[in-house]
């Protein structure tokens, strides 16, 4: 049986009050959904978290402590992981997504955060662009070179895949790569890194620099297998 963690003592609106202050102390671009998690700031909310150490009161300023810290960015990792989730593999969007993100969090526990974080190929940001807490499962993967799904910067000439998402903060980015046919979904292969990737989707090939590289991920294809030996 899993240990019991930290979360599982929280209540929906003590978990949401934790993510609030997480993300106003540590992010300057809030998420549009801020607005879903303001109604937790109670007096009685954190009032609970503060005799539970959770919180403490700076001039005025709710801000958070060592373990309060630890337990927000598991909170936020699963609400992360659950957008991702949503988004990727459901295709949904809006405000859709934002409320069905909120409800699946409370449900993501420690084994099947992980499972979903190593199904989506362990993602470094939300499709709002936050960034997503890293987890155990994260680091093993780096140490053992698992790659799932990965930047179009990190592939290796030749490698084959299907574009799984598009991550990018410039609207006139994102559109550039729609118009061009770089959409989720489409079968991609990388064909030179330098001077600039070069890579080719459907019958038409394109050219594009590091940063916009960076911004399109790639679910990579299974290694062939030498069918020879």
């Amino acid at each position: 049986m899993a240990p019991i963690t930290e979360t599982e003592h929280l209540t929906r609106e003590q978990e949401h009050c934790l993510e609030l202050i997480w993300i106003q102390q540590h992010e300057k671009a809030h998420p549009p959904y801020l607005n879903q998690l303001t109604p937790s700031l109670t007096a009685e909310t954190t009032a609970s978290l503060e005799q539970q150490g959770f919180i403490w009161n700076d001039s005025g300023a709710w801000r958070l402590s060592a373990k309060g810290q630890e337990v927000a960015r598991k909170i936020l990792r699963r609400r992360r992981l659950a957008e991702r989730l949503l988004a990727d593999l459901l295709q949904t969007s809006g405000s859709i997504l934002d409320e069905a993100a909120c409800s699946m969090e409370h449900f993501l526990h420690a084994d099947l955060e992980e499972a979903v974080c190593t199904l989506l190929g362990h993602p470094r940001f939300c499709p709002h662009g936050g960034e997503i807490p890293q987890g155990r499962c994260c680091e093993e993967a780096r140490q053992s070179g698992t790659r799932l799904i990965v930047p179009l910067s990190e592939m290796k000439v030749g490698e084959t895949g299907v574009i799984a998402y598009l991550q990018s903060k410039d609207p006139g980015q994102m559109q550039k790569l729609m118009a061009m046919g770089v959409l989720p979904g489409e079968a991609i292969k990388l064909i030179r890194r330098f001077p600039s990737f070069v890579f080719e989707v459907g019958l038409t090939q394109y050219a594009v620099d590091d940063a916009i590289a960076d911004h399109i991920y790639i679910r990579l294809s299974p290694p062939s297998r030498d069918l020879s030996r």
